[in-house]
């Protein structure tokens, strides 16, 4: 019992989501001894779902072992090519396959959803005991995500919120960054540099003078469902309050990231919301840059979209080509222009 409360101190005392999944793995290995225990979720978009590894565990193994940040979603094995982890996905409680060794999968929630599974490889089946043991850690840990949910998401839209954006930005630098200590891993193109944009909604003022807060309220959480069916799983999306949301993405080059940034540009404007009609969004974005910090990158987009809001909104604005072209400068900015 006294092991048991080390592993459920620490599990509970985590607050980065990439440590919490390896921390669970090694509290259920070092509770029940098996030959491996593994966690997987399951990422992409309907119709093209993914199985991400987020930590295994074997015996005797010092570090679990993970798919990268950044990782390609072309690179993760299809969600169909591992049909019982697709059955324990759907199934109300453990379900165990026997073969060379016994494999016993649980799937792992969040609000009443299977989002992964976990999966626990052992020489002999796992006794009831111990079952319902897992079975309560999972459920500890499934309140402790709902903590963090409550805390680090945007309580109308569901996207990350501004508090969680430094640590995310410095951790999406450090993956970028080559390091005799970092691994690489021939699935990650160590060629692809990180991106920072922000998206405005525009004229969003007049909306909530015209319609009210409540269906300006339902603009943002649609455009947050934009944003979630436009970009890729890997790359991370903010609310940063108001009709302010900001995204940090991977790409090989400007031209990819002004391509993802335009698309969602053009969903937006295609789009129907109820009442309101269409709307448009103005974005600026820039490369990030060695040792940038957060501020320093997102004052650059924030420029970008400052001249875009000037200059006929509904455009996406790379901030380095406006620089290199005169429209826009290393001061601070300034003017009247107005930007909602």
């Amino acid at each position: 019992m006294s092991q048991l409360s080390d592993h459920l101190e620490r599990l509970t005392g985590q607050r980065d989501r990439d440590v919490l999944d390896t921390t669970l793995a090694a509290a259920i290995r070092d509770l029940l001894r098996p030959r491996r225990v593994s966690i997987h979720r399951c990422v992409g978009h309907e119709g093209d779902r993914r199985w991400l590894t987020r930590a295994t565990l074997c015996a005797g193994d010092v570090a679990a072992q993970s798919d990268p940040l950044w990782l390609e979603l072309e690179a993760l094995p299809r969600i169909e090519d591992f049909p019982q982890r697709l059955a324990a996905l759907g199934a109300e409680g453990p379900t165990v396959t026997v073969g060379d060794t016994v494999l016993t999968q649980f799937a792992l929630l969040t609000d009443d959803t299977a989002v992964g599974v976990v999966e626990i490889e052992t020489v002999v089946a796992i006794d009831p005991e111990h079952l319902r043991l897992v079975g309560s850690v999972l459920r500890i840990y499934r309140n402790f995500q709902e903590l963090l949910d409550y805390s680090e998401r945007d309580t109308l839209t569901g996207l990350l919120n501004r508090k969680t954006f430094d640590e995310s930005f410095y951790k999406a630098s450090i993956a970028n960054t080559s390091s005799p200590m970092r691994p690489v891993d021939r699935r990650e193109s160590s060629s692809h540099r990180h991106f920072l944009g922000i998206i405005d909604i525009d004229h969003f003022k007049s909306v909530n003078d015209r319609f009210g807060h409540l269906i300006g309220d339902e603009v943002l959480l649609l455009l947050s469902r934009l944003m979630r069916s436009t970009f890729r799983f890997l790359d991370r999306l903010y609310r940063f309050g108001g009709e302010e949301f900001v995204v940090v993405m991977r790409c090989a080059d400007a031209a990819d990231a002004a391509r993802a940034f335009e698309r969602l540009r053009a969903n937006v404007q295609a789009f129907r919301f109820p009442q309101v009609g269409g709307i448009t969004v103005s974005v600026g974005f820039t490369e990030v840059q060695a040792a940038d910090s957060p501020s320093g990158a997102f004052e650059r987009a924030d420029k970008a979209v400052y001249w875009a809001k000037g200059h006929g909104r509904n455009r996406v604005c790379n901030h380095a080509e406006l620089l290199a072209s005169g429209e826009a400068s290393e001061a601070t900015k300034t003017g009247d222009v107005e930007l909602f």
